[in-house]
């Protein structure tokens, strides 16, 4: 997928948003995603080394609020972002222009998706008729099968759909916490394994069925 960002745009950015207010790394994350419309979400590793850059070169502070880091813009950081006003306004339109690629790219994938799953299901229905023996009842035999192999393949697609909104979920939900200052250590995250072990034992044994 595109890259949203020029090389160092992400950076000025930041302090846009930081002179709008302070915030913590999560609503930094949080402000992105909205701006482009939920098609670019940055995970922490993007965005905390940054902020730690930006605070080395005096243009940030950062407090800590309970278990958050809150950044807050300098005067020198001010100073910056007048002295860039122009650049800013590039990386806006950047901004917009990046997003509107990104949703065409969404749509295209989508669009050869569906396409794809069009393909499949004809193709179910061409090989129940040809497989199918003649005979008073070879019609309805053949739809039936065809119908089966449809619901058959469609079932599938929405358990990819769901498998992967499922892992889009995950993913943002750990790299929130872990944003937020959570730890995340090896043994939350070898029952966060033995979970989905089991969950896929389940599923072998009710196929097997």
């Amino acid at each position: 997928m595109s890259p949203v960002f020029a090389h160092g745009s992400l950076r000025l950015y930041l302090l846009s948003l930081l002179e709008e207010s302070p915030k913590h790394g999560y609503e930094l994350i949080q402000a992105l995603t909205d701006r482009s419309g939920g098609t670019y979400s940055p995970s922490a590793g993007t965005i905390y080394p940054r902020l730690s850059k930006l605070e080395e070169e005096g243009l940030v502070t950062k407090t800590s609020d309970g278990r958050k880091t809150v950044y807050e813009i300098t005067d020198a950081g001010r100073a910056e972002l007048a002295a860039r006003a122009g650049e800013l306004d590039g990386i806006e339109d950047q901004l917009t222009d990046s997003v509107r690629r990104i949703a065409d790219e969404v749509r295209s994938g989508v669009s050869a998706a569906m396409k794809s799953l069009r393909a499949d299901l004809a193709s179910a229905a061409r090989e129940a008729k040809q497989t199918s023996k003649p005979g008073p009842s070879w019609t309805a035999s053949a739809d039936a099968s065809a119908d089966a192999k449809v619901q058959s393949r469609l079932a599938l697609h929405e358990a990819d759909v769901s498998i992967n909104e499922f892992r889009q979920a995950l993913r943002t939900e750990l790299r929130e916490y872990v944003g937020r200052g959570g730890v995340l250590d090896d043994a939350a995250v070898s029952t966060l394994r033995a979970d989905l072990v089991a969950v896929r034992d389940r599923l072998r044994e009710r196929l097997r069925e």
